[in-house]
């Protein structure tokens, strides 16, 4: 077993790196010298290491949880706030995707942000963002809980803005910080309904209050929605998707940490946290469910005709995310439906295995992709599909790896992907059918809008890529003269995530995972692997899949139906999904500026300038006026000082007795 300060040091590591990085590497040392990216790798791969121990001493423990003592933070009468580890099947779980992803996401950075005037600051943020998320998943308390959630953001913040100097970037990082604090209040309104109701804020004994009935009714309901609340915002489900792909503005690392491991994945890790919560209030799970499957389609449909690569990445991590709460939501629903009232914890953690197993798979391949996405950057100076075609020869690994991600994300057999999504499927259905109808177009969308970027992208006849040989779209890196496969420092992160793309599935497909977060027993691997073609259920996903990827061949490849025919035959669909459904417009131009600044903040500046600074000027015209008669008083004259204080003391005398 893993000892207990190993545990911290996962945590310490990055926040080590950040420090020496900020206070000893940037202030002293050139820009073009790449120490601050060594130093944060030989962090992470010795946090990696320590995950890993950290999810082997988990797995080898009958509880599967491990004993960490905290430390007394605050005191305050009968309050009293720790600061301490929760080290279960789920925070172990996390601890190895945060750091193996983060870890080759800065072994990319090498050589995509290599040349940069702000390389150590990048490196600086990154290292305080993946020990930001370390922090969230492993603390063992809501007050931490959000100080981290908080720290996740405003790193976020810092890194989608990393190039400043660009209006889009520093708009985007604004968009970002304000949409997730709208959903923040709310995760801080449950923290604080929590507290007010139970007088304590250590999540597992919360967890013990709400299986046991002593949390219940109303109170639980409002304070599960809360936490939800905080979860849509940094997991961008719907109303609070609008921030993600405008996040693309940030350095395309930035993308792939943030969309497979890191921030959009600390929501689904918040429901899946206080899960015991959730499934004793019929009224919270069903909008976790029907939120994630409506999210699961309204964003895939967006990503159907978007044509910024990064831009379709991110409208899959929406949809993706979406499946997560869908599944956590569906596994939720059965429960309550089954009648159980005497859940323990360990069932109640064992539920998340479904939503939890596809976060693990999804965080690779998505990972995979966007840093697929950067490295087509980094050889054509754009991001715009629509400039690029004909890469396959010239980016073999490149390509072999995009695909490979791209089959794990669309659920092909017997890809990673396919074997979290079927499962998804199958809970939703029996939850309620509307959530499976909604689940299944989702996967069709999915394989469509995939191989449409493959096939736009890698196939047909180069376009010329960006015009201009600086930046592109979104700051582009490296050489355009020509297209050029990218520099092994590159690469070799893609391979190991297409590897992982592939064969992560295969932890489940014997029921490993299942029995993992404590529930089933493992069976016959092989019997296990070629079980979905004696179910139907499996099979039309499967094909519905196919389908998918056949008509984006049709109209991409063979062009038996013209792309540009049929998004002139949508009309107002075609404008619909390209514009976004209007929700930008709705936010920025009817919400921000009609109803806020000219109506509710307008009343509040008339308020504030005819009744606070009226009795402030009234106040001060008041005194200046007494000033001026006690200023004519002032006149140096002894007589006229004497006749007053003569003329005092007699009132004095005359209050005394009349008072009498």
């Amino acid at each position: 077993m893993i000892p207990s300060g190993l545990v911290w040091a996962i945590f310490l590591l990055p926040v080590a790196s950040f420090a020496i990085i900020a206070l000893l590497v940037k202030p002293f040392v050139k820009p073009d010298s790449r120490i601050s990216g060594y130093i944060l790798i030989g962090a992470l791969s010795l946090a990696v290491a320590l995950a890993c121990w950290t999810l082997m001493s988990v797995m080898n423990t009958p509880e599967h949880v491990l004993p960490v003592p905290d430390m007394t933070w605050v005191v305050i009468g009968s309050t009293s706030i720790h600061v301490g580890l929760l080290i279960d099947q789920l925070s172990a779980l996390m601890l190895v995707v945060v750091t193996i992803v983060s870890l080759m996401v800065q072994i990319y950075s090498q050589g995509y942000m290599h040349g940069d005037a702000g390389y150590h600051r990048y490196f600086a943020w990154m290292s305080l963002f993946t020990a930001s998320m370390l922090g969230l998943v492993m603390a063992n308390n809501m007050v931490f809980m959000f100080v981290f959630w908080e720290m996740v953001g405003v790193c976020s913040y810092l890194l989608i803005g990393f190039w400043f100097h660009r209006p889009s970037a520093a708009n985007a990082a604004k968009k970002a910080f304000i949409v997730t604090r709208i959903g923040d209040f709310g995760f801080l309104a449950g923290i604080l309904i929590l507290y007010a109701n139970t007088g304590t804020f250590d999540t597992t004994t919360l967890h013990n209050l709400a299986l046991t009935g002593a949390l219940a009714g109303s109170t639980l309901t409002w304070a599960a929605i809360g936490i939800f609340g905080g979860a849509v915002g940094k997991s961008a489900q719907f109303p609070l998707h609008v921030w993600l792909p405008d996040a693309m503005e940030g350095p395309t690392p930035v993308s792939g940490l943030i969309h497979s491991a890191t921030m959009v994945s600390a929501g689904v890790f918040m429901v899946a946290r206080m899960f015991p919560l959730f499934i004793n209030s019929a009224e919270a799970i069903m909008v976790v469910a029907v939120i994630g499957a409506f999210t699961a389609i309204f964003a895939a449909s967006m990503g159907l005709v978007s044509n910024d690569i990064k831009r379709v990445l991110a409208y899959s991590t929406v949809s993706q995310l979406g499946y997560m709460m869908l599944g956590l939501g569906a596994v939720g629903l059965i429960i309550i439906h089954s009648g159980e009232k005497d859940i323990t914890l360990v069932a109640a953690k064992a539920a998340t295995a479904v939503g939890m197993f596809h976060l693990f798979n999804h965080a690779f391949f998505k990972a995979l992709l966007f840093l697929g996405s950067g490295s087509v950057n980094h050889s054509t100076g754009t991001f715009d599909m629509r400039l690029m075609g004909g890469l396959r020869k010239a980016m073999p690994w490149t390509y072999a790896t995009f695909l490979i991600g791209s089959l794990s994300l669309a659920g092909i057999w017997p890809l990673s992907g396919f074997w979290s999504k079927d499962e998804i499927l199958a809970e939703a259905l029996h939850a309620q059918p509307v959530l499976f109808v909604l689940a299944i177009i989702t996967v069709f969308m999915t394989a469509f809008y995939m191989f449409r970027a493959i096939f736009l992208t890698f196939h047909g006849e180069y376009k010329g890529g960006a015009k201009e040989a600086a930046h592109g779209a979104h700051g582009a890196h490296g050489s355009h003269g020509h297209i050029h496969e990218s520099p092994m420092v590159m690469i070799a992160p893609l391979v190991f995530l297409s590897i992982l793309s592939i064969f992560s599935g295969f932890w489940n497909v014997g029921g490993g995972f299942n029995a993992y977060m404590g529930e089933g027993e493992t069976t016959s691997f092989i019997a296990a692997m070629f079980a979905p073609f004696t179910h139907p259920l499996p099979m039309i996903a499967l094909l519905v899949a196919l389908a998918g990827i056949f008509l984006a061949y049709a109209m991409y490849i063979k062009n038996w139906i013209s792309a540009e025919a049929l998004g002139r035959a949508s009309g107002p669909v075609y404008t619909l999904l390209s514009r976004k459904y209007y929700f930008d417009e709705l936010y920025e131009d009817v919400i921000v500026k009609k109803v806020l600044l000219r109506g509710f903040f307008a009343f509040f500046r008339l308020f504030d300038a005819g009744f606070v600074d009226g009795i402030v000027n009234g106040a001060a015209a008041t005194l200046r006026g007494g000033g001026a008669v006690i200023r004519r008083a002032e006149s140096g004259q002894l007589q006229l000082y004497g006749l007053v204080i003569g003329a005092g003391f007699v009132v004095i005398l005359l209050v005394f007795f009349i008072a009498r």
